[in-house]
């Protein structure tokens, strides 16, 4: 297990949100957290820890009214930190290598592949061919139905007919380098994780994968930890003290080095 710092920025501003809240329409979400740092301030604690590996999230859609300021703000926090954050929100096969070239290590996708509800194989190989499959990262951040959990895209808005399964990560893993997977019912509530998607993504055993969504203290850390057999990477978003939570960053550092 390693953790896995975010930047999750939504009208030009750092926060934390609940993830089910978010809303195009209006640029709308539910706040946790508002932050008077910007992006590359949280790159530079970051970097300078040595944490590698976090993801800094666009949650404006391109063409909406605060996109450039969350864009710019992204920007920034791949120079304060180059190679050591992975990139996403509206990454397609022709701004992915823009990311790269500013400081991303990685992009991460989603919609882009998953569009219209299926997955697009084609999108995933111009993809592979614009920046190679060691420099993406597959979100399949998934919301649980009566029969399953289902990737789901535009920012956790839209349901895909792709179930999330261990045979399903296995098909996708030949074009990626690792998986991000937020639980959407949890994700920003600091209510507990989903127990059952956690058992099935240390089941699937193949890439890097980071899990996020309700983590709230140190006994939430301990059952992510057993159940995804100490494979799976953790992200913290609303309990870390960095985002007016509890749990303090160097004693979950501390915690997962274990």
């Amino acid at each position: 297990m390693q953790f896995r710092p975010c930047i999750d920025i939504h009208n030009g501003s750092v926060k934390q949100i609940v993830g089910s809240s978010l809303s195009d329409e209006k640029n709308e979400a539910k706040e946790n957290f508002v932050s008077g740092q910007d992006a590359a301030y949280y790159a530079r604690l970051y970097r300078d820890k040595g944490i590698r590996g976090g993801h800094v999230i666009l949650l404006n859609k391109e063409g909406s009214a605060y996109f450039e300021k969350t864009q710019e703000q992204a920007i920034n926090a791949l120079a304060a930190y180059p190679m050591g954050l992975q990139l996403g929100g509206g990454v397609t096969d022709e701004n992915a290598s823009y990311y790269i070239k500013k400081g991303a290590s990685h992009v991460i996708v989603t919609s882009f592949v998953f569009r219209d509800g299926i997955i697009h194989y084609e999108n995933l190989d111009r993809l592979v061919s614009a920046v190679g499959k060691e420099h993406i990262v597959l979100d399949l951040s998934c919301k649980k139905f009566e029969d399953g959990y289902y990737v789901m895209t535009d920012r956790w808005q839209n349901q895909t007919r792709t179930k999330l399964t261990v045979q399903e990560m296995r098909e996708l893993s030949v074009y990626c380098d690792e998986f991000l997977i937020h639980a959407v019912d949890v994700e920003g509530k600091a209510q507990g994780i989903e127990e059952q998607l956690v058992q099935m993504l240390a089941e699937a055993d193949i890439l890097p994968v980071t899990y996020a969504g309700g983590v709230h203290n140190f006994e939430d850390l301990c059952k992510l930890k057993e159940l995804g057999k100490n494979r799976i990477n953790v992200t913290i978003g609303s309990a870390l003290d960095l985002f007016g939570g509890n749990m303090k960053l160097q004693e979950v550092l501390d915690y997962v080095n274990l």
